[in-house]
């Protein structure tokens, strides 16, 4: 192994436990622009996928295109709960406008591939992580949600269509507060050594 292609490890070893997800409510400009955008998530292609079959397409919504996003949030809204308050519809519209650069992730699972779907879907969550990632390598913060409107099939169908499923909006910009530590499970939780039990 070459020293010099992994010289720096060190400075790797520091950067991932520096990541923090931002609250997009918290979020403020600068977000990364078109330019660093596309170095994103050309960045973050670098991901596992059995198969090649890339099944995961990023969709950036403009600043100008944010109201209507919005809308297409409250109409989806209504069409389920008809009877819903003024707060709960402000608060779909808010997540609409959120952070300075927004982006929505699709699950594209090439069902005619002998892959299995579930694969597919996690190769998915992979491709949400490096994005993250390579926001963060950039100096931005970042916050993947979900909620109501990824498992709407009419907001689905707002970017696509089945059995495309929305696998979370992922904001980006500065944030205006101080991103805390959040708990973290105790290491001997996750970590253990196997102590086999085999097949009578």
């Amino acid at each position: 192994m070459s020293q010099n292609r992994y010289n720096d490890l060190s400075s790797l070893a520091a950067y991932l436990p520096s990541r923090r997800s931002g609250r997009p409510r918290n979020m403020v400009a600068p977000g990364p622009n078109d330019e660093q955008i596309e170095q994103i998530v050309t960045n973050a292609l670098r991901t596992p996928d059995h198969g090649k079959l890339a099944p995961w397409r990023v969709i950036a919504i403009a600043a100008d295109q944010r109201e209507q996003l919005a809308q297409g949030f409250k109409s989806a809204y209504l069409k389920e709960n008809p009877s819903a308050g003024r707060l709960e519809i402000e608060g779909l519209e808010a997540l609409a406008h959120e952070a300075p650069v927004l982006l929505v992730l699709l699950s594209s699972p090439v069902l005619s591939s002998k892959i299995p779907a579930w694969e597919q879907h996690l190769s998915c969550g992979a491709f949400a992580m490096n994005i993250l990632h390579a926001a963060h390598a950039k100096g931005f913060v970042g916050g993947w949600i979900t909620g109501w409107p990824a498992y709407n099939d009419d907001v689905r169908d707002m970017f696509g269509s089945a059995p495309e499923k929305i696998a979370g909006f992922l904001y980006f910009g500065t944030s205006n507060a101080e991103l805390s530590e959040r708990p973290r499970p105790e290491l001997k939780d996750i970590l253990s050594v196997w102590t086999p039990v085999l097949p009578e």
